[in-house]
């Protein structure tokens, strides 16, 4: 008897399983409790200007000449300053670099790429479970944040609450794109962490402060784009966005721009995970 044929596995399914495999290993790992202590650093810095608040020996910050004491308005720049231009860059680098370089170094890979299931849906199936693994580390963090800041001088929740919707989504396109680019980074370079640690805080933060067009080779460049639809403002937090994206294309161009570098470094990761030869050193 002729031995039966091995069962095909589409793209879409072979991504699920691996998608559910690799979900809890992301959840439970080292990487995770190191960076849910990253993400934790934003709310200790709330939870202190919630205190000070409440017993009085809050200082006015003035830019301007106007004191930005609104809570709505602090939590945006919160947002804009500690968690898109520092924790989902961080997030990107250390789970996107090591979707593929993890099972490399854990001589691993082999395991999942003799499996009949296309080498490509093994990468895509690790990217969800980075989306998926990151806003359940952040989420928690943004919401804890929201409930600390946004009371402060006055300010009210239920009214900002649209504007907090939109802030989880510029987050959430953060981390699509960061991830995409540095899966690809990880299936490319043989150091990938230190690569994209170089571009996240050496090219971008550099690139983002010099006058001329090379800041559209980034990231940073078209979220900054995004910032000024999505925060809650008033006329003193409006100035200083005025200020850090002067320079920033519209939002559709952004979004436009965002999905474009989001598909085409996912794409390229997938391919590149499928047709690199990774040798498993002894």
């Amino acid at each position: 008897m002729p031995a039966p044929a091995p069962r095909t596995v589409s793209f879409a399914q072979a991504a699920r399983r691996v998608f559910d495999l690799s979900l809890g290993q992301m959840l439970w790992s080292r990487r995770t409790i190191f960076l849910a202590l990253v993400v934790s650093a934003p709310v200790v810095l709330g939870l202190v200007v919630r205190l000070m608040t409440a017993f009085g020996i809050h200082g006015s910050v003035r830019i301007g000449g106007a004191a930005v004491i609104s809570g709505p308005s602090i939590f945006g720049l919160f947002i804009w300053l500690l968690y898109l231009r520092f924790t989902v860059p961080v997030l990107g680098v250390f789970y996107g670099t090591s979707l593929i370089a993890d099972e490399v170094e854990d001589k691993t890979i082999t395991y999942l790429f003799t499996r009949p299931i296309p080498r490509g849906a093994v990468l895509v199936g690790k990217y969800l479970a980075y989306l998926v693994a990151t806003v359940l580390v952040v989420l928690p963090s943004v919401m804890l944040l929201y409930f600390l800041v946004v009371p402060v001088g006055g300010g009210a929740i239920a009214p900002t609450f649209p504007s907090l919707v939109k802030d989880l989504g510029l987050l959430g396109i953060g981390l699509a794109a960061y991830g995409s680019l540095f899966a690809w980074v990880g299936c490319r370079f043989k150091y990938p962490l230190v690569t994209g640690l170089v571009f996240a805080f050496g090219w971008e933060q550099a690139i983002m402060i010099i006058p001329g067009y090379l800041k559209r080779l980034t990231i940073a460049y078209y979220i900054q784009g995004l910032v000024p639809h999505a925060m809650p403002m008033d006329d003193s937090a409006l100035s200083i966005l005025q200020v850090v994206s002067r320079d920033s294309v519209s939002a559709p161009i952004s979004l436009i721009s965002l999905a474009v570098i989001w598909l085409t470094f996912l794409i390229l990761a997938a391919r590149a995970a499928g047709r690199r030869e990774y040798v498993l050193e002894q």
